[in-house]
């Protein structure tokens, strides 16, 4: 006879059989030993036939987990292969959404790797802070040249001097000045990525949830 349960219950099942099975994997005892001379084995200190009707049972009723386990599991893949969610970057199966949640969350079979859009958006940033503080630096240093240079062409009182030589220092500092390259607008990039993922995120959350709660599966 099947059984029928919301995917919020199935869930809750599923992760309670692992540790149930685990439990009992851990403690049962399939195997004793027992000298000719004796009745009972040695470790459970039962009969050879007690032994075997205990042994068989709590293996048969490992079994039966496990097999309650794989049809649960099974209803769980197959109706988040066909109910949809949707999401303000577009419509996913249950379980094309779980995927994706754990690939931006950096989780599932990629680990970290799988989180595109969160490294592009720090290589993004790290870039475009290197760069800034690189053209600062090395802008800060022309600055000093150029002091340097205008102290050796004016002297120290340059309003006794004629003004016009600078515009050779003028013409240095524009010709020699660090500019960063950004064509892509970089923090704007950064933002719009890091906006997508959250909100993204969040919609995936709420819709899985919302339809874990509100479907039933049959096994």
């Amino acid at each position: 006879m099947s059984e029928k349960m919301l995917v919020t219950q199935a869930l809750d099942e599923r992760d309670l059989l692992v540790k149930k099975i685990g439990d009992k994997i851990s403690r049962i005892k399939l195997v004793d030993t027992k000298k000719r001379n004796e009745e009972k084995t040695v470790d459970s200190r039962v009969t050879p036939e007690e032994f075997e009707g205990t042994a068989s049972a709590a293996y048969q009723s490992i079994m039966d987990l496990i097999d309650r386990f794989q049809r649960i599991d099974a209803a769980i893949v197959a109706s988040n292969a066909a109910n949809t969610v949707k999401t303000s970057y577009g419509e996913f199966t249950v379980a094309g959404a779980i995927a994706l949640r754990n690939r931006l969350k950096g989780a599932g079979i990629y680990d970290e790797k799988g989180a595109f859009e969160e490294r592009l958006s720090d290589l993004l940033e790290r870039q475009y802070q290197t760069a800034v503080q690189a053209a600062e630096y090395k802008n800060k240093g022309l600055e000093s040249q150029a002091e340097t240079m205008r102290l050796s062409i004016l002297g120290k009182d340059s309003k006794t001097k004629d003004t016009k030589p600078l515009e050779v220092v003028d013409a240095y500092i524009r010709e020699n000045t660090t500019e960063v390259i950004d064509p892509l607008d970089t923090q704007k990039k950064v933002q719009e990525l890091r906006e997508r993922m959250d909100t993204l995120l969040t919609e995936l959350d709420t819709q899985i949830k919302v339809s874990n709660a509100t479907t039933m599966i049959e096994f």
